[in-house]
C-alpha cells in the first residue's frame, strides 16, 4: 500500500484501475485514509477512484471478451460459476452494479460481463452508477463522521467488508504521522 499512498491521486487511480480487473485489494483502503487526512479533497479523490474503477472495469470486460471462460473459471468454479452465469442471464449488465457497490469481488463481475457478452453500454452505465455511488458515499461519510466512518461503512456494506475496514484503519494509522507520504504535504501543522 506504500506505493499507492505515496503517489497520492496517481496511486489511487492506478489501484482503482487494477483492482477492477485483476488486483485483489480494493481502492477503499487508500481512498478512505486519503479522505481522512485531507477532507477538503474528498470528492476529488472519490472522482479519481470512480474514473479509475470505471476504466479498469472496461479493461476487465475486454479481458473477459478476449480470454473467455477459461479466465473466469480461474476465479469462479462449480456451482458459483453457474450462479454467476444465472445472475448475468437474469439481470444482464446490471449484475455488475451489485458487485460495484458491495464487497463482492468486482473484478470477477467485470470479467464475467465480457465472457457473457453483456451489452457494453448497459455495463458501463451500471459500473458508472454503482462505483461512483460507493466511493462518493464513502467520502461523504468520512467527511461528515471522521474516524467513526469506517465502522458505519462496515455496517452499510455488510459483514464481508470488515477486512476492508480493518485494512483502512491500519493504513490510516500507519500513515497518519508519516512524513514521506504524499498527503503529509497537505496536512495542517499542529497548533
Amino acid at each position: 500500500m506504500d506505493f499507492f499512498l505515496q503517489n497520492g491521486p496517481l496511486g489511487l487511480f492506478i489501484l482503482s484501475f487494477i483492482e477492477a480487473s485483476f488486483f485483489p485489494i480494493p481502492p477503499d483502503v487508500v481512498l478512505l485514509p486519503m479522505v481522512m487526512m485531507l477532507p477538503s479533497k474528498s470528492f476529488y479523490y472519490a472522482l479519481i477512484t470512480s474514473i479509475g474503477s470505471m476504466l479498469g472495469g472496461v479493461f476487465g470486460y475486454f479481458l473477459g471478451v478476449r480470454a473467455g471462460r477459461p479466465l473466469l473459471i480461474r476465479f469462479v468454479k462449480g456451482r458459483n460459476f453457474d450462479r454467476l452465469e444465472g445472475m448475468f442471464r437474469r439481470y444482464g449488465g446490471w449484475a455488475v452494479a451489485i458487485a460495484g457497490f458491495t464487497p463482492i469481488p468486482y473484478k470477477v463481475f467485470t470479467i464475467a460481463a465480457g465472457v457473457f457478452r453483456i451489452d457494453l453500454i448497459t455495463f458501463f452505465i451500471a459500473v458508472l452508477l454503482s462505483r461512483s455511488a460507493r466511493f462518493f458515499l464513502e467520502a461523504a461519510l468520512v467527511v461528515s463522521m471522521g474516524e467513526k466512518a469506517p465502522e458505519l461503512i462496515d455496517r452499510i456494506l455488510g459483514p464481508g467488508s470488515f477486512l476492508v475496514v480493518a485494512s483502512i484503519a491500519v493504513v490510516y494509522l500507519a500513515f497518519k504521522n508519516r512524513k514521506s507520504c504524499f498527503l503529509c504535504k497537505f496536512k495542517k501543522p499542529e497548533e
